[in-house]
């Protein structure tokens, strides 16, 4: 029965029933719904040799949301049952009080599809899986001598869920996700470094596991490692900076994205709370959020309350626009449901999250670009960051960089970070290059304890005046 469709108001939650709950518990509110879900997912690490660890889980659940205006009670259970569920609406139903409310309208129906609904869990043998692991590491250590050590994690999942709305409105999603990443260690003269490459998306496992896209990604680890054996400690000051196209567009997804979510917007904590058609970034700089993109980690076809995705822009031509927009918060801020009201899971209320946010391209070559800074560096891969909501400040440590000055690319530098605020990094942008780019589909998002799958993107970025923190010049 696991490979029948989940379809829990045909069996466990009978429409009728549920339905008749779910309205008892919303009567005088402003919006709710049962959100019902089942996951399941898969991950195999392959680590120095052999197989390191193989993870198999399955979930399934709902939970009972009732709204009635900045209030929301929301309930949850593991156990699917027409008993469970009404416990659940009595524990919502305490947050509606005497209600007051009028029930929102449903959102609107959509018929597009953004990507498969096959598993890609059970669509591959497990021994191909395992074999697949097993030549990425062989294949990297046959590319250079130097390498000491090759990790590789191929990981899949399936979610499905199903909406249900007082109105009797009924919407499902089946959404899959693949990944695939490679890392290395390189040793030379007692020095190690490493490297990684990954990537994947709502797609099967069947190009993943084609040796022309794992034989790439290795190679890339590779190179990454190498480069950084030749890293040299990156001088300290505020420098021009370029950042590569791609996935340094998570610097523009953190210091900036989250500040353009509503409910930071709405309660005045975000930076840029309070700037609606203001001018907020240099000329020519644009920027949407757009979960509408085939295949895409961070689209949906429906938002976690039912809404269709939507492609928002956020900032045109430097000046803001627009805020990223969950059911709840868009009433209260009196505009429409952008269709990114997500959640981690059936245990999470939703909350305005980013899907893909990317910066779009502009005119300029890249190469000319790099060549356009005096002192500086030019930053191609970022790990991990730290941002404040509510000023922007950013910290962001680079996993590739490399010393320009007067033009001229110079050594990598090892240990850089990169040190601003997002309102006046914004501003500081000069130029943008003509090759936009999304990531390659390895990003999850944090926020208030929740992690959902990302996307973003951004061209080459000349900018002004940022803080490199490093080793002392």
């Amino acid at each position: 029965m696991e490979n029948a469709a989940f379809r829990p108001f045909e069996t466990a939650l009978p429409a009728d029933d549920a339905l008749n709950v779910l309205r008892s518990a919303l009567s005088g509110a402003d919006d709710g719904e049962i959100f019902a879900e089942r996951r399941k997912s898969e991950a195999l690490v392959f680590d120095d040799g052999r197989l390191r660890s193989a993870s198999y889980d399955a979930s399934e659940g709902f939970g009972l949301r009732a709204i009635n205006g900045e209030v929301a009670g929301y309930a949850h259970s593991t156990d699917v049952s027409m008993a469970a569920l009404k416990r659940a609406s009595e524990t919502a139903r305490l947050a509606v009080g005497d209600g007051g409310g009028t029930l929102a309208d449903a959102p609107s129906a959509t018929n597009r599809k953004l990507y498969t609904d096959e598993d890609p869990i059970g669509a591959m043998p497990f021994a191909v899986k395992i074999e697949t692991l097993r030549e990425i590491d062989a294949f990297a250590r046959d590319l250079d001598q130097r390498v000491v050590q090759v990790s590789a994690v191929l990981a899949a999942s399936l979610q499905e869920v199903e909406i249900l709305r007082a109105d009797g409105v009924l919407v499902r999603d089946v959404r899959p996700m693949t990944r695939l990443n490679v890392s290395v260690i390189v040793e030379q003269d007692g020095r190690r470094e490493s490297g990684s490459a990954g990537g994947g998306g709502r797609v099967g496992l069947d190009g993943l596991v084609n040796p022309a896209d794992w034989q790439a990604k290795a190679r890339e680890a590779l190179r990454i490692a190498l480069v950084n054996l030749d890293a040299v400690p990156t001088p300290a000051g505020v420098m021009e900076v370029a950042l590569g196209p791609g996935w340094p567009g998570i610097l523009l997804h953190e210091a900036i994205g989250h500040g353009l979510e509503g409910d930071f917007n709405r309660k005045g904590s975000s930076a840029f709370a309070g700037l609606m058609g203001q001018r907020i970034a240099a000329k020519g700089v644009t920027v949407l959020d757009d979960g509408t993109i085939p295949d895409r980690r961070g689209s949906i076809t429906i938002d976690d309350e039912g809404t269709p995705s939507q492609a928002t822009t956020l900032i045109e031509d430097g000046i803001l626009v627009g805020y990223m927009q969950d059911r709840q918060n868009a009433r209260l801020m009196g505009v429409n449901p952008t269709g990114n009201g997500r959640r981690q899971s059936y245990a999470h209320a939703p909350m305005p999250r980013m899907t893909n946010t990317y910066m779009t391209g502009g005119n300029a070559d890249p190469a000319d670009l790099v060549a356009d800074i005096k002192d500086g560096i030019w930053a191609v891969g970022f790990g991990g960051g730290q941002v404040d909501i509510t000023n922007g400040k950013f910290v962001f440590s680079c996993t590739e960089a490399y010393r320009v000055v007067n033009g001229k690319v110079g050594a990598p530098v090892k240990g850089a970070t990169l040190i601003g605020d997002g309102a006046t990094a914004l501003h500081q942008i000069r130029a943008l290059g003509n090759d936009m780019s999304l990531d390659p589909g390895m990003g999850n998002c944090g926020k208030a304890g929740q992690w959902v799958p990302v996307g973003v993107g951004q061209p080459t970025v000349l900018m002004d005046g940022l803080t490199v923190g490093g080793a002392a010049a």
